[in-house]
């Protein structure tokens, strides 16, 4: 498989002896908000998971989680590291953070922030997720159930969470970097754009003044 770079692409190598654990990476990302419910659903699963699984949980300002592996934060070098030796990602809808994990072979696991819940200022993390999963380049999952069930299904199958990673296609990833950026804020435009006002020249009963 060629990218348009030129470069082969060739699917991660992953650890499959028997004894090996398998490497579960959660970044809820940097933003100030809490993401309390990946965290908890993150915890339900893990506490009945019938296989042992490494995990990595960059929790961010979630309060710590009552699972092993919690880290606040990773520094670039940290999160590369980790990206590229987990078997599976899981994370928030963050573009970066989604990019990142399918440079490194990933199809991620995707927890979109739901502003209703106070844990994003806007919607476009939802809405972004939501335009990625239709097109088959991320595993969306809004409840918890669908979560557990990607969770349980890479346990079973680390293959169907795996894609052709080219880790030195730098200018290709600059450029879907400011794609994404474009698509972002065409979508929180779209999604936050308001009818204009009504003018008073639109309004035969209010005068000739314009109200604002």
């Amino acid at each position: 498989m060629t990218g348009e770079s030129g470069t082969t692409r060739l699917p991660r190598q992953r650890d499959t002896t028997p004894t090996a654990q398998v490497r579960l990476l959660v970044a809820v990302g940097t933003d100030k908000h809490p993401f309390d419910r990946l965290v908890d659903w993150l915890a339900q699963w893990h506490a009945q998971a019938a296989d042992p699984v490494r995990l990595t949980v960059q929790h961010g300002h979630t309060p710590a989680p009552g699972v092993p592996g919690g880290v606040p934060f990773l520094g670039h070098d940290a999160l590369q590291q980790a990206m590229a030796d987990a078997d599976l990602v899981v994370c928030h809808g963050g573009p970066a953070t989604i990019l990142e994990a399918r440079r490194h072979g990933h199809l991620p696991i995707v927890v979109p922030r739901d502003p209703a819940r106070g844990e994003h200022v806007d919607d476009h993390q939802q809405l972004f997720a939501r335009r990625l999963g239709a097109a088959g380049l991320v595993a969306l999952c809004e409840t918890r159930e669908a979560l557990h069930h990607a969770l349980a299904t890479g346990l079973a199958d680390l293959s169907r969470y795996a894609v052709a990673a080219d880790p030195h296609a730098h200018e290709a990833r600059r450029a879907a970097v400011d794609r994404v950026g474009q698509i972002v804020e065409e979508l929180v435009d779209r999604a936050t754009r308001r009818p204009p006002r009504w003018r008073a020249w639109a309004r035969p009963d209010r005068g000739a003044k314009e109200t604002r």
